[in-house]
């Protein structure tokens, strides 16, 4: 991967966030593979998290990381709730908007 390509990903902490989420539950769920998804959601959770930390600094990023890390596991128990998709699309989005609140702040 360019070096370029790298610094624009993680110039973006929110679209890896959103890749890293609803990419990691499809490539789950289409695949059959949770070990892919899983790939999938941590390799771009790092990319996220050393966005972040070169935006704002290491406890911002720590913080995001542990939100990015809660919005996958709840998603679980409130797809039982609102289904598959819609809970992975709401923690998606909440984490989005936790990103965006913190990297404009900082």
């Amino acid at each position: 991967m360019p070096a370029s390509a790298l610094t624009s990903m993680t110039s973006a902490p929110s679209v890896v966030v959103t890749g890293g989420l609803i990419g990691g539950f499809a490539a789950a769920r289409y695949t059959k593979n949770r070990a892919l998804g899983g790939a999938v959601f941590g390799v771009a959770g790092a990319l996220a998290v050393w966005g972040w930390q070169q935006q704002v600094g290491p406890l911002p990023a720590a913080a995001l990381g542990g939100v990015y890390t809660l919005a996958m596991g709840g998603s679980h128990p409130l797809a039982k709730q609102l289904g598959p998709w819609p809970s992975v699309l709401l923690v998606t989005g909440l984490t989005v908007l936790a990103s965006e609140a913190v990297l404009r702040r900082g």
